[in-house]
């Protein structure tokens, strides 16, 4: 997490390398965003979120009855495998091994890469971060801000003639030659 300080510090930096790159030196407008502020205010998030947490809640408990399950399973078959045939004891041991399986396979599908909740989370957040992505860009045009930036989570505005990537990519092309 950057700290305000180091927000400001950077925001200079950005400031000096910006100033100092163009010939006419002109002020730069500057404003930032406190993520952690604006995620709490904003009622849209907070609701996404809070859906988002009584979702991830219900997953949570069905894989801890399953693991609960499994483990009931595990226990009993320990108690009981002396007395057990061979044939009783493979049979218990394969259909533990098919909970086992089960319970890995919800896990993955549920809280894996590209997972239910990552799709669940992206499905509830994308539309209120775009949202908030439309609203910094209206405030930096209306009131004429060169760079906003946030503290955290990488969403911002920054005045297109900003950009150098083209100069940057032909500075590459030459320092390969």
């Amino acid at each position: 997490m950057i700290s305000i300080k180091n927000a400001v510090r950077l925001a200079a930096v950005a400031t000096v390398v910006m100033i100092g790159s163009s010939i006419q030196a002109q002020a730069v407008k500057l404003g930032f965003i406190n993520d952690e502020s604006l995620k709490a205010k904003y009622v849209p998030f907070t609701r996404a979120q809070e859906q988002f947490e009584t979702e991830r809640k219900a997953w949570d408990k069905e894989a801890q009855d399953k693991q609960d399950e499994l483990n009931t399973m595990l226990e009993d078959y320990n108690n009981q495998k002396i007395v057990l045939s061979d044939e009783k004891r493979k049979e218990r041991e394969a259909t533990i091994r098919t909970k086992k399986e089960a319970l890995d396979a919800f896990t993955r599908q549920v809280y894996g890469p590209s997972g239910t909740a990552e799709r669940k989370q992206s499905e509830l957040l994308q539309p209120i971060l775009d949202k908030i992505n439309q609203a910094i860009q209206a405030v930096a045009e209306e009131e004429n801000f060169d760079v906003i930036f946030t503290l955290n989570s990488g969403l911002g505005y920054i005045r297109p003639t900003f950009e150098v990537t083209e100069k940057v990519l032909a500075k590459l092309e030459k320092l390969e030659k």
